[in-house]
């Protein structure tokens, strides 16, 4: 009982690790970007990607081992809407997440970063589906903890 209770303390952490690093990505991705904000950006985006990680692994783990049977999950609508949110958030991020790498160089020589406008308005783009990809995730936590979706 406790080891399900942690667990789940584990993943909505992960979880609101992941929503805040996404928001302050949000807040910083201004151009004309100066060096501390490329270097934020960066570092918040590591961040972004090691609670996506933990929120991935520990939400499987919590499937195969600490809650109902995979099969209970396997069989809800809502919670293969909500792992398919999450993959395509994951698939979106990639975008943003090359960008920031892609400033290693300039960064290294203590330039700032130039961005130009359409990729400053892709990126933007990415991180805005990004949050969408959440809201839809969290429409589908609700919905599947309340038993709706589930066939069998």
């Amino acid at each position: 009982m406790y080891a399900s209770a942690l667990m789940a303390f584990l993943h909505h952490c992960a979880a609101f690790t992941l929503v805040a690093a996404l928001a302050v990505e949000v807040a910083l991705f201004k151009p004309p970007l100066t060096l501390a904000q490329a270097r934020r950006l960066q570092r918040t985006d590591l961040i972004f990607g090691i609670a996506a990680g933990a929120v991935l692994v520990i939400g499987a783990l919590r499937v195969a081992y600490f809650e109902k049977p995979s099969t209970y999950y396997l069989h809800d609508a809502w919670f293969i809407a909500k792992l398919a949110a999450f993959l395509a958030a994951g698939l979106v991020s990639i975008y943003p997440t090359m960008t920031f790498l892609s400033w290693n160089a300039a960064l290294r020589d203590g330039r700032v970063p130039e961005v130009s406008a359409a990729r400053t308005r892709r990126v933007r783009l990415c991180l805005m589906l990004e949050l969408t990809a959440i809201v839809v995730i969290l429409l589908c936590a609700a919905l599947m903890a309340r038993g709706f979706g589930y066939t069998r």
